[in-house]
Parts: C-alpha cells; structure tokens; sequence
C-alpha cells in the first residue's frame, strides 16, 4: 500500500539510503511486523492513539527494524514516533518497493499481502457481494451471510462496477477483485516503485487490463470518478504522517471527488474501529456542509455497511477486531 499503503507512505525528507545487506529485512520478517501490529491493534478504542502508535514501533522493532540516518543523528534505535512517522513517509515506501521489486525480478516473490490474504479474502468476496446486491436494487445493512453467487453470474453485475484501488501497493487486492468479475479497475499508488511491482505481478498472472498508474490520493490527477472505491490500509498510513490530522483532512476531501454520486467507498484498517471510521466521515460531513452554500445541503457520505464476521478479542471490558472493512455511500 502507498499513495498510501499501510502497514508491516511525503516527500519531505529525501529518499532513504539503501541499507547495507545486513540491515535488509526479509519479506518474512516484514510479514511478522505487520501481523504483530494488526494484533496489538486488535482492541480498537480501547487503546488511545499515542499506545497505538507505540504498539506499531514495537511490532517493527521485532523485525530488527533500523531508522536510517536520514530520520536520527543522535539515536541508533529509533523511538516509537520516529518510527511510526516513518511508515507516513513517502521515502520509507519507495525503499520498501524497491527492495519487493527486485525480490520480484531476482527470485518471483509476490511480496507480503497486506492484512493477511484471510483478510484480502473477506474484503473481496464481501465487498462483492455487496455490489451484487447494490446492483440488484438493494441497499444492505448485513451482507455477511449473503451467499456468493457463482464468478459467472456475478458477472453481469460486476462488470459495470468502475474500481479504485487508492495505495494499491502490489496491486494483488485488484487481481482477487478482477478473478470474481470486476472488470474495469484502476490502481493508484505515490510509489513509482509499486506501481512497477504491480505492473510487473498484473503481467506475469495474465491480468495485464487492469490499469497502474503512479498518483498521490492527496493530490489526485485523476479526472474520472469511480463507483467503487476501496482503500486498505493507506488511510491508516496516512494518519501515520508527521502532518497526519491534517492530511486525513485533505484524504477525504479528495476520496469524496473520486467517488461517484451513488457509488461505494470500502475502508479497511487495522488502526481504527468501524466507530472511529464512522465519526470521522461524520466529522468530514460536518466540515463539508458549513462549507458550501446550497439551501439543501447534505451528507457527502453515509454509513452503509461493515464486515462482521472478523474475530473478536476481550480486552479490558471491551470486544474489538484487529480489523475493521466499513463502507460507505457517496450521496
């Protein structure tokens, strides 16, 4: 995920030296740190933002995790901001491409699957069904237990559906989406380096009709809107930024230009709850009405639906989801 991409990305600090062959981190122990940090997310609200964070740096410590010198002078290890502003930054991302990209080239690795391919599975044949039975005529408060229609009836529905994948890293979510009848898909990602790995990985599996291309979502030169959009992990990164409340601001400023009116945006993190998602589109909302100046105006995005069926953990009183998938209707 960059442009973003969240997980285990600006361009203010210069790009990052390329570590000596004893400081690389193998797509395994890269894998670990990822799936350590979503677990010590598992309890959503529970943890207040500046645990999470600290959970986030210690997760990617146990990956032997070094800052480089171009984050710390004084410091041989980094502390729990320095490296949880480092997943918001554009250089970290592009080091990190540039090392799956050539993993790719040397030996075919794919590369990690962000979340877990258990998650990426849930996400799309959830996020399917959901366009089915929008497609069909109706709006959804429970699509988890709708049974999946087989790839070749789906397909007429889907077909029609235009998709966005915003920090679409190795592209793989858009591949799982293209095999279940989606057809008309775009990724964007800031990494030039991803957008090469996900080209590369689209050529090799025959998908070669999806569409990469390098954009900033904060910047977004794109002069199409989509039906269905769909962000893992790169709203999570993006609050990771030094500047992240203010670039959350401008994220969903430019996600409500690329959705269009009557389309879907699927949000999944593994650092904030469906609750907190849904505050924040409130909070966005707000903002946007006591801008504009119709007589009528209304909600740019409503709640529509979230996956249930993620396990849940107890945690100090409290029952949360290392993940949350929510999705909302652009108006």
């Amino acid at each position: 995920m960059a442009g973003l991409r969240l997980g285990p990305d600006d361009s203010e600090l210069s790009q990052q030296s390329r570590a000596a062959p004893a400081d690389l981190i193998s797509d395994d122990d890269r894998s670990v740190a990822a799936d350590s940090w979503s677990i010590k997310s598992d309890y959503g609200s529970t943890l207040d933002d500046d645990q999470r964070h600290a959970d986030a740096a210690e997760a990617l410590s146990a990956a032997n995790l070094r800052a480089p010198s171009d984050y710390s002078s004084d410091k041989d290890e980094p502390d729990a901001e320095g490296v949880t502003s480092m997943l918001g930054l554009q250089s970290y991302w592009d080091a990190a491409y540039a090392d799956e990209l050539a993993n790719f080239h040397e030996h075919g690795h794919t590369g990690e699957v962000w979340f877990g391919a258990d998650v990426m599975e849930v996400v799309v044949s959830w996020t399917k069904n959901l366009c089915i039975d929008i497609s069909q005529g109706r709006m959804p408060n429970h699509v988890d237990n709708i049974k999946s229609d087989p790839v070749e009836q789906g397909d007429k529905y889907l077909s029609d559906w235009s998709v966005l994948d915003i920090g679409t890293g190795n592209g793989l979510l858009l591949q799982e989406l293209s095999k279940q009848g989606f057809s008309d898909l775009t990724g964007t990602d800031y990494s030039e380096g991803a957008i090469d790995l996900a080209r590369s990985l689209a050529g090799r599996d025959g998908l070669p009709n999806i569409h990469f291309l390098v954009d900033d979502v904060l910047d977004a030169k794109l002069e199409r809107q989509f039906q269905l959009v769909v962000d893992k992990g790169t709203l999570d990164a993006i609050g990771l930024h030094p500047d992240g409340s203010i670039k959350r601001v401008m994220y969903w400023d430019s996600v409500s230009r690329l959705v269009a009116p009557g389309g879907v945006l699927v949000i999944t993190s593994c650092n904030n709850t469906k609750d907190e998602l849904v505050q924040e589109v409130e909070s966005f909302n707000q903002r946007s009405v006591t801008q504009e100046h119709d007589e009528t105006p209304k909600d740019k995005f409503q709640y529509l639906s979230h996956v249930r069926t993620y396990p849940t953990f107890m945690f100090g009183g409290s029952v949360g989801s290392r993940v949350a998938t929510v999705a909302f209707l652009r108006n």
